[in-house]
């Protein structure tokens, strides 16, 4: 039989075999998304088959539209965690702090990390990293796959919905033949296209809607036309009843635009400043951009944090940008 990540088959016999009569917590990254939740779903079902204790650990809450795949899989909130001795697995971190600062203290050394950022180099016992797969949930589908694991419908559902997020709907450029494949191989596990579509994208809320009116009537074009950012002020969740999980697929406006090749969104946090960059193209590596700023992710869509003022961010990520479309339109053929 094919085997799919044949680099992973040793190490991932090795971790199991390292699992049994330990306590796992699986950890995701803060502000988690569908391909964060789905792989933490799926690894802590794959462990609890094993015979294994593990549980899904998040330092925010699992987003509204998230909660279906949870079915009976454990989570539990990282201040609620308790004081018992668990070793860790991250998933979908694309470095030790994604997960937090407080998750990273009390796991200085994790024992594995399944990631597919670009910007990953590594920071496990185990690494399980493939910058070319489209979705966390992609290399773990193919893993447990080529280890001939079992798969549930509530694991399948869970794979498919990662996958499916990280691709856009299976439009990015990461949309691979593989992608497909895997995809077709979960829904003949159980997982349902239209409770996945129906739970994501048909249940917003007027909250989110409203936020949504703010961050559109704030874009801006810049660059001749090629970058497109938009601002999320101090006071907007107030203002407007909105979760900081409602700005999932807001900066994807901004980059929608004929024309634009960056999308842009900026958030006004606390006492620093959280950025989201989408480009169309990978070339123009919005990791690097956001390195920058201590931030990273993929060559297509990154994101940072970090403590400046808006005044002082704006005109230092405009000129990041800048260099970034310049290096591009000198790589192309005149």
């Amino acid at each position: 039989m094919k085997q799919h990540y044949p680099q992973f088959r040793t190490g991932f016999h090795a971790l199991l075999a390292a699992l049994p009569g330990q306590r796992v917590s699986v950890v995701g990254h803060q502000r988690p998304d569908g391909d964060c939740i789905g792989s933490q779903v799926a690894l802590c079902r794959l462990l609890k088959a094993h015979g294994i204790d593990a549980v899904g650990v998040t330092s925010d809450p699992v987003p509204r539209r998230l909660r279906f795949l949870l079915a009976d899989t454990p989570f539990v909130r990282r201040d609620n965690l308790g004081d018992e001795e668990r070793v860790a697995i991250f998933v979908d971190c694309a470095d030790h702090g994604r997960g937090g600062t407080k998750l990273r203290k009390r796991y200085p050394e994790p024992l594995a990390v399944l990631d597919h950022h670009i910007s990953n180099d590594g920071f496990a016992r185990f690494n399980f990293i493939d910058a070319g797969s489209a979705a966390t949930a992609e290399i773990l589908t193919g893993m447990l796959l080529d280890a001939g694991e079992p798969i549930d419908a509530v694991t399948a559902q869970a794979l498919y919905v990662g996958i499916m997020t990280d691709t856009g709907q299976f439009r990015f450029p990461s949309t691979s033949t593989r992608v497909f494949h895997f995809a077709a191989e979960l829904l003949s596990r159980g997982a349902q296209p239209s409770v996945a579509g129906n739970e994501l994208y048909e249940r917003e809320s007027y909250a989110k809607m409203q936020l949504l009116q703010r961050y559109l009537a704030s874009l801006k074009l810049e660059c001749g036309g090629r970058v497109c950012i938009g601002l999320l002020p101090h006071g907007v969740f107030e203002a407007t009843g909105a979760l900081i999980e409602d700005t999932e697929g807001l900066v994807d406006y901004a980059r929608a635009i004929d024309g634009v090749e960056i999308g842009v969104l900026i958030e006004e946090r606390g006492s620093g400043i959280k950025a989201s960059l989408r480009a169309k193209h990978a070339a123009y590596r919005m990791d690097l951009a956001a390195a920058q700023f201590g931030g990273g992710g993929h060559a297509s869509a990154a994101g940072l944090n970090c403590h400046d003022t808006l005044a002082s961010f704006y005109p230092k990520l405009l000129a990041v940008l800048e260099r970034q479309i310049q290096v591009v339109d000198s790589q192309s053929p005149s």
